[in-house]
């Protein structure tokens, strides 16, 4: 999967989050609820209008972002 193909930054949208492209939803907003114990289907209940693609894609970017941290 390309999360590019979902995920989009840009300035004037939630102040330059990466969000669900077509939305204000933000990948953070996405990794918060799975945080908090939601599933998938239970992220799609709430918000029918976003796809299992979508939400994977959040996924996916958290995890690119994740390898290109640098720790001390």
């Amino acid at each position: 999967m390309n999360y590019l193909d979902y995920i989009s930054i840009d300035s004037t949208i939630r102040f330059g989050r990466p969000c669900i492209k077509g939305t204000r939803i933000s990948v953070s907003d996405v990794l918060g609820w799975m945080a908090s114990g939601m599933s998938i289907q239970d992220i799609l209940d709430d918000f029918p209008e976003l796809s299992a693609d979508q939400i994977r894609a959040c996924l996916a970017f958290a995890a690119d972002r994740e390898q290109k941290v640098k720790y001390a």
